[in-house]
C-alpha cells in the first residue's frame, strides 16, 4: 500500500528518532502512541525503507534512518520558515527576525539599529530574547534564531563574528561606598570588597577579562555572588551586598543609589559583537546586516 508523506509525518519522525522511544514521542507530539507507531508504519512503507530497529523495548535508527534524522534536521527548519514567511507575507508583514543579545546591547546598540531599520522596512516583525552567549549559540546553529549580539572572540564552525563596539569597564558601587569619582585612584581601593560579577556561563572569555584586571592589581577578589542578569548586580549592589566591574554600555544614570566609575587607565577592554549563521536563508538577515554595515559600523 502507498501512502502520501506529508509534513506531520516527517515531525512524527523526528520526534521518535529524538526520543528512540515510542511512548515519549507520543507523549511529546500529544498524539497516541499506536497513532504514531502506525503514521512511521505508513512512513517506511511509502519510502520503502526501514527507518527503526525495533527489538523488544529498544528502538534504534537504521543507516536510512539516521541519514535521514541528519537531513530533515537541518533542513526541516528552513521549510518551516519558508512557509511561516508566506504566511507573514499574507498577514500584510514583511517578514519575522529573531534576535538574542546580553543586556548590554539593549541599551544603545540594539535600540538605535531598530530604530535605523524600520525606516524602510516597517513590516517587519522582531522577536527579541535576553540570553547567554551558549545560547544564542545553540539557537543560531538550530537556526531558531537570526542573529545575536554576544561577548565572545570566537564561535564555533558555521558561524560569522563581527566586533560591533569595543569599550572600556566601569566600577559599580553604592552610593554610601567611601570611594567615588572624586578620590579613586585604583582597584586596590576596593579590595577588601565583595564583588557581584557575571556568572562565567555568561561568557567564559569575558569572565577571564574581569579576572586578568584583577590578576593585575595584584589581587584575586572576593566573589560572593554570581549572574547573568545586570539589574540583579544593580540591586545587589544598591542593597550593600557588594561592588561589581561591568562594561561601559551598562552605565546607567537613572539609579541613583548606584555610582559608576570609568575604568579608562586600564588596558581591558571588552568587545561586542555580532554573530550569524552563514547558511541562514531568511532574507531579512542580509538587509539588516547591510544596514549594520552602512550605518552602524561605520
Amino acid at each position: 500500500m502507498s501512502y502520501q508523506i506529508e509534513l506531520r509525518h516527517l515531525k512524527y519522525f523526528l520526534a521518535v528518532a529524538e526520543h528512540l522511544h515510542f511512548r515519549k514521542a507520543a507523549e511529546s507530539l500529544f498524539i497516541s502512541q499506536p497513532g504514531l507507531s502506525r503514521q512511521i508504519k505508513e512512513m517506511e512503507e511509502s519510502l520503502g525503507v526501514q527507518l527503526f530497529d525495533r527489538h523488544n523495548r529498544e528502538v534504534k535508527l537504521t543507516h536510512a534512518g539516521l541519514y535521514l534524522k541528519e537531513a530533515l534536521s537541518k533542513n526541516l527548519k528552513n521549510l518551516e520558515d519558508i512557509l511561516h514567511h508566506a504566511k507573514l507575507l499574507e498577514d500584510g508583514k514583511e517578514g519575522l527576525l529573531n534576535f538574542g543579545y546580553v543586556g548590554s546591547a539593549m541599551q544603545k546598540i540594539i535600540p538605535e539599529l531598530l530604530l535605523k531599520f524600520t525606516k524602510n522596512h516597517p513590516n517587519i516583525v522582531f522577536s527579541l530574547k535576553e540570553m547567554d552567549n551558549n545560547k544564542q549559540i545553540e539557537g543560531l546553529l538550530a537556526k531558531t534564531m537570526d542573529i545575536g549580539f554576544v561577548r565572545l572572540d570566537k564561535v564555533p564552525r558555521g558561524l560569522e563574528i563581527e566586533p560591533i563596539l569595543k569599550e572600556p569597564f566601569c566600577l559599580v558601587l553604592p552610593k554610601t561606598h567611601p570611594v567615588d569619582a572624586s578620590n579613586f585612584k585604583t582597584l586596590l581601593q576596593c579590595k577588601a570588597d565583595h564583588f557581584i560579577l557575571f556568572d562565567p556561563e555568561y561568557s567564559a572569555s569575558y569572565y577571564e577579562k574581569v579576572m586578568e584586571i584583577f590578576d593585575d592589581h595584584g589581587f584575586s577578589p572576593l566573589v560572593s555572588h554570581n549572574t547573568i542578569h545586570a539589574g540583579s548586580i544593580y540591586k545587589l549592589v544598591e542593597n550593600g551586598f557588594g561592588v561589581s566591574i561591568v562594561p561601559k554600555s551598562l552605565q546607567t544614570e537613572t539609579n541613583q543609589n548606584l555610582k559608576f566609575i570609568e575604568l579608562n587607565e586600564i588596558p581591558q577592554r571588552t568587545t561586542l559583537s555580532l554573530i550569524w549563521n552563514k547558511d541562514n536563508q531568511n532574507p531579512i538577515l542580509g538587509k539588516i546586516l547591510a544596514v549594520i554595515h552602512k550605518e552602524i559600523l561605520t
